[in-house]
């Protein structure tokens, strides 16, 4: 039994920052920055997923000396791995994505036989799930967590990525724990704002309802009551990839060892402010010093 279980691909990506003359290429997709995020706690970790012949060896090892079972990992020896390009602007505030390779979609004969886990993160980032794959999913996990942006990606003839709607809204009633971006959230639900949009999703059956605000921190709605949790100040911010799959990898990480939306909350702020000091999935902190600055904004609430 895990604590934890993320579904989706992982990525090949080149980062290219405004601190920096040339592109940095590093390990990405959602269960990554999940993954390490939630290992930094201690949780028990696997992830099921699909890559290319081009996955670098040294990925694999890497995920492994963290912790991560791979186990649910498929290399598919004449297919591509998940590869995007992200450019960002000159205060990291915005970014253009470029999908330059997609991997081969997760089927459900894919899943492993055995697939239990307190809780599955469903985290697509290529169209790469099905709502049969998250269907058979449902019956795993007495927790269903979604991450919808992969599923509201659209592109054009050179991979340039554009925000559109869900195609199969059906999903929406099987998931507990909605994370998403505000933009995101706001296509996923046709509405124009904050309130409108959790109202919506709260009305599928959704319990909990994430949306992360960038340097706004996070707003979580559990049972149609609010709180913003504000983001860590930090002393340097050098990449925001990543920060809110963090944010939810932690968040998991404590709700499922019983702790309260609050407490986890903070300590989801705490990994993700992490995060943002490095660049890609290279820096999270100790579980002490995730949890002193998550203890720093606890105070700061009361």
């Amino acid at each position: 039994m895990f604590d934890i279980i993320s579904v989706g691909h992982f990525s090949i990506d080149s980062i290219l920052l405004p601190s920096r003359k040339g592109p940095f290429t590093v390990l990405g997709g959602s269960v990554a920055y999940v993954s390490f995020a939630a290992r930094r706690l201690d949780a028990k970790v696997s992830v099921v997923s699909k890559v290319g012949a081009d996955f670098p060896d040294a990925y694999k090892w890497w995920l492994e000396q963290e912790g991560i079972d791979l186990s649910g990992l498929a290399k598919v020896e004449n297919a591509q791995t998940t590869r995007y390009e992200l450019t960002y602007n000159e205060d990291l505030s915005e970014r253009v994505l470029k999908l330059k390779a997609r991997g081969p979609p997760i089927l459900v004969e894919d899943l492993p036989a055995s697939i239990k886990a307190k809780v599955i993160h469903i985290a697509p980032i290529d169209c790469e799930i099905s709502y049969e794959v998250v269907e058979k999913l449902r019956g795993c996990a007495p927790i269903l967590s979604f991450d919808p942006q992969g599923l509201v990606r659209n592109y054009d003839q050179d991979g340039n990525v554009t925000v559109g709607g869900l195609n199969d809204k059906r999903v929406l009633g099987l998931v507990d724990v909605f994370k998403s971006s505000l933009k995101e959230v706001e296509a996923v639900t046709a509405t124009s704002d904050l309130d409108s949009a959790i109202e919506v999703l709260h009305g599928l059956g959704v319990k909990i309802v994430i949306v992360t605000l960038g340097k706004d921190g996070v707003a979580v709605s559990v049972e149609n009551t609010l709180h913003r949790v504000p983001a860590c100040v930090v002393s340097k911010v050098v990449d925001t990839t990543g920060a809110g799959d963090a944010f939810i990898g932690g968040f998991l990480a404590e709700y499922v060892r019983g702790e309260d939306c609050s407490w986890s909350s903070n300590v989801g702020s705490a990994v993700a402010s992490f995060v943002v000091e490095g660049i890609g999935p290279m820096n999270f902190g100790s579980k002490e010093e995730i949890f002193g600055r998550a203890h720093d904004l606890h105070e700061k609430e009361n």
